[in-house]
């Protein structure tokens, strides 16, 4: 239980950091550059969500992730060969 009184507080620590580091660069925009409209604007967002909603739903066949996984190929033995 020793090390937590130095982990924890570093942890927390960090987080302060990144929050504050954040705002500065994100919030406050201390690098310039301004927010798009496609991020800031509510009648952007609407208007994309109601194009995404009118698209149909289908669904194509399954994919398989990791084709290795299911055995589907061949292997063949040296006296085959």
């Amino acid at each position: 239980m020793g090390r937590a009184k130095y982990i924890i507080p570093a942890i927390l620590g960090s987080f302060a950091i990144s929050y504050v580091a954040d705002q500065l660069v994100a919030d406050k925009k201390i690098f310039g550059g301004t927010t798009p409209k496609t991020v800031s604007s509510q009648e952007w967002w609407e208007e994309t969500d109601k194009k995404f909603q009118a698209w149909p739903r289908t669904a194509g066949p399954p994919v398989v992730m990791n084709p290795i996984t299911r055995q589907n190929f061949i292997v063949k033995s040296k006296t085959d060969a």
